[in-house]
């Protein structure tokens, strides 16, 4: 029997359970307070996070909107089309990936299994095209060419093709009205990627995963107005995905529409004629090869002289942009891509560079007139310009006495331009320049705007090379070494001329500073550029930055915002030099190299400028440039190894020039039939509901011959 007082155990026993409650207690308090915490404190962000967990999101894709040509007519729209998609996340959910189903599905479409696979996997670096580019938990489209009849059979046995659907969706179309294609200036749309919807997270135009964005041309230029905005309709689920509500909406808002300045009838007779150029070339024997020109590549730009608006735009090779619509398959996609094909995805007119020859003269004609030597005075033109050792031939190795500038562009005379180059070059010191040169030549080419880009609404433009002092020192720092390796003092034509690169190709030779001056040596224009320098001259002056976007317009037509013309510059020339320049360039097209292209034009009526070009290029064929202008208009043409300016490009500018103004091969004018006598100033009609009320097409053009004796250059 224990000795311990009754008292003492009943207080030990009163403290255990004193004890037990306060530690329940605080167990109590602390659940109560957590509780407190997660259901007051933060119980809007745990709801709000509950409630996102429980939410899908249907996209309704914005209609994209349309470009239409300065008349109103669609370049660019949208048709509906039945559209058979794939969903990747279902499909790997699959055991076998997915391929019973899309061998199923390749039955019911005509296509090949492997054609059908191939065009759900995703790209990467290793991966040819077709492949998605596009987010991975999109639905993946197979085809939009689908009859209704498999639509039907995809829908029926919904249970055969599981993560497969078959719906009616707007699909992009490129038009071509009266067959003018203009690919390379619509661009293309391809899908959305992760890391682009990434990098417009933060930007006024977020991206979805639905979205299809501009991957070139017009389309990318202008993608934020015409993709419009894309409607998200939100639905409360619960963990078995059954709706129990619907959650806050957006309407889906249609993009704007983007009028041009194209003429889809001029861009159409501009494609052709420069195709028909072209294909006339190759029949001519290159006197230098003993084989017929190659005309491999081509541009032609036409512009209105006095705004730099675009009224046709066309290279050459071209494509049909409709092959990437619903996904490009393989074989077309080499064909776009490979060198065979020679890239027809390349906007020559904007992309293509190459040395200008004779057109490029206007800028030493002006470079000579701000240095000093006038305009009127007479100029030795021989057959030929000796420097050294070295001698450098007129075209056709023909002289003509003592001209003046304006007769030296007339004939196009080299050897004019030898001579001027030269004494400014000696002027500067020659190979061992003053500190401060004049450098006249090259500091006028930089005033042209050349060695830069336009500004054309167009990406990808490319910015073409003035080789002046620092040019020379930057190239020879990155290739000496290799020249040094390679050159031979009594080697071949390359070897020796590696060979002198390597000692002093750092300095501006005698040779470099004369070839310069008549467009040849390291000189590289694009067409848009001599388009913009000679609209320029036909002004008085004006650089305009070219511009093929005219207006957007909204889908309702409420809102319309025109692209108003502007000014990069002034031509580096007073209003005496610039009129001299305008009567030299008109006495090309009556007297000079360009009058056998132009004989009965109606020049009283119509005065025509002109400048012809045949620039030699190492290695290849000569490029052919012509390059004109009216008060209204500026036509350049080139043609890569095509032959002659006036003989190549020339008969097809003038047939451009007689489809715009009415004119009959004997010179007559009417202006019944012609297309555009004056650039296009009004917008098209806009129609209450916002549709573009569009001017009927009219009667596809025909070529008209032109007749000529032989090329002079």
């Amino acid at each position: 029997m224990s000795n311990i007082p009754e008292t003492g155990r009943t207080t030990r026993i009163t403290v255990r359970l004193v004890a037990i409650q306060i530690l329940v207690f605080s167990l109590l308090l602390t659940l109560a307070g957590r509780l407190w915490y997660l259901q007051i404190r933060n119980g809007d962000e745990y709801t709000a996070e509950a409630a996102s967990n429980h939410v899908q999101q249907v996209i309704q894709p914005a209609t994209r909107g349309s470009i239409l040509d300065a008349r109103g007519i669609p370049l660019a729209d949208n048709e509906t089309r039945l559209v058979v998609s794939a969903s990747r996340t279902d499909l790997m959910k699959m055991k076998d990936d997915g391929k019973a189903v899309l061998t199923r599905l390749a039955a019911v479409l005509d296509m090949k299994p492997q054609e059908v696979m191939d065009k759900v996997r995703l790209c990467d670096a290793k991966t040819p095209q077709p492949c998605w580019n596009g987010s991975p938990y999109q639905p993946i489209p197979i085809t939009d060419e689908a009859t209704t009849q498999q639509a039907l059979q995809i829908r029926e046995r919904a249970e055969d093709f599981p993560g497969i659907s078959a719906e009616p969706t707007p699909v992009r179309r490129y038009a071509a009205p009266g067959d003018a294609n203009a690919a390379q200036v619509l661009g293309y749309l391809s899908p959305v990627t992760d890391e682009e919807i990434k990098d417009a997270e933060k930007s006024e135009s977020p991206l979805l995963r639905s979205d299809q964005i501009g991957r070139s041309g017009l389309e990318r230029s202008y993608d934020d107005q015409l993709r419009g905005k894309a409607g998200i309709t939100r639905y409360e689920v619960d963990n078995l995905g059954r709706v129990i509500g619907k959650g806050k909406s957006e309407r889906a808002e249609p993009g704007s529409n983007v009028v041009t300045s194209i003429d889809a009838r001029v861009q159409a007779i501009a494609e052709k004629e420069l195709a028909l150029a072209m294909k006339e070339a190759r029949k001519v024997s290159d006197r230098n090869t003993g084989t017929n020109y190659k005309a491999d590549a081509g541009a032609v730009v036409v512009m209105e002289a006095r705004t730099g608006r675009i009224v046709a735009m066309a290279s050459n090779p071209t494509y049909d942009p409709n092959a990437w619509v619903g996904g490009i398959s393989a074989r077309d996609y080499r064909k776009l891509t490979g060198k065979k094909s020679n890239y027809p995805l390349l906007n020559r007119a904007i992309q293509g560079q190459a040395a200008p020859g004779s057109i490029f003269k206007v800028i030493p004609t002006t470079a000579a007139v701000n240095a000093g030597y006038r305009f009127s005075d007479r100029y030795p033109c021989p057959s030929s310009y000796s420097i050294g050792g070295q001698v450098f031939k007129n075209f056709e190795s023909q002289g003509h006495g003592s001209i003046t500038l304006g007769q030296a562009l007339e004939v196009s005379c080299d050897t004019v331009y030898y001579g001027l180059s030269h004494q400014q070059w000696q002027k500067d010191g020659g190979i061992n320049p003053k500190k401060h040169p004049k450098d006249w030549f090259y500091k006028t080419a930089h005033q042209f705007g050349l060695g830069k880009e336009t500004g054309i609404d167009l990406p990808n433009e490319v910015s073409g090379r003035v080789p002046d002092r620092q040019w020379k020192k930057d190239y020879w720092k990155a290739n000496k070494d290799v020249w040094c390796k390679q050159g031979k003092k009594s080697g071949d034509y390359a070897e020796r001329i590696a060979y002198e690169n390597c000692l002093e190709g750092m300095k501006m030779r005698a040779g470099d500073a004369v070839n310069y001056s008549i467009g040849q040596g390291d000189t590289l224009v694009t067409p848009i550029q001599m388009a913009t320098i000679y609209s320029a001259i036909s002004n008085g002056g004006t650089l305009y930055d070219p511009t093929v976007g005219k207006a957007v317009i909204s889908a309702d037509g409420k809102k319309v915002r025109e692209i108003k013309p502007a000014s990069h510059g002034r031509l580096p020339m007073d209003a005496k030099t610039n009129r001299q320049i305008n009567e030299a360039l008109a006495g090309v097209a009556t007297r000079g190299t360009a009058a056998w292209r132009f004989g009965g034009w109606p020049q009283d009526k119509i005065p025509m400028h002109a400048k012809t070009g045949t620039a030699e290029v190492y290695g290849k064929q000569t490029t052919s440039w012509f390059a004109s202008y009216t008060k209204d208009y500026t036509i350049v043409m080139t043609i890569s190894q095509g032959g002659t300016g006036s003989g190549a490009s020339g008969p097809a500018v003038r047939n451009i020039y007689s489809a715009m103004y009415g004119v009959s091969p004997d010179g007559e004018i009417d202006r019944g039939k012609a297309l555009l006598p004056e650039p296009q100033r009004r917008l098209p009609k806009i129609n209450r509901d916002g549709t573009v009320e569009a001017k009927s097409f009219g009667e596809k053009y025909t070529a008209i011959g032109t007749t000529g004796r032989r090329p002079e250059e």
